[in-house]
């Protein structure tokens, strides 16, 4: 069972905070290994996105450009 330290928070641009348990870093990184360096790059884009999309079931997504070509994508609720 994971503690508090176990866990970042980053406030969306609503002002809703967004945890991130390393649990749950561990299983994106599983399927989406590319982003294991890119945990607060993962945070930051939800606290200062360039971008907000309306996702499904009341989700969004937070776009950040990492530059020429390349967008992170995070989709939170």
């Amino acid at each position: 069972m994971g503690s508090e330290r176990d866990v970042e928070s980053a406030y969306s641009v609503n002002g809703v905070p967004i945890r991130l348990t390393y649990e749950r870093w561990f299983h994106i990184t599983v399927n989406h290994d590319d982003l294991a360096s890119y945990y607060f790059e993962v945070l930051e884009a939800v606290e200062k996105p360039d971008f907000i999309i309306m996702g499904n079931k009341g989700s969004l997504k937070a776009t950040k450009n990492m530059g020429k070509n390349k967008w992170l994508v995070v989709v939170y609720r």
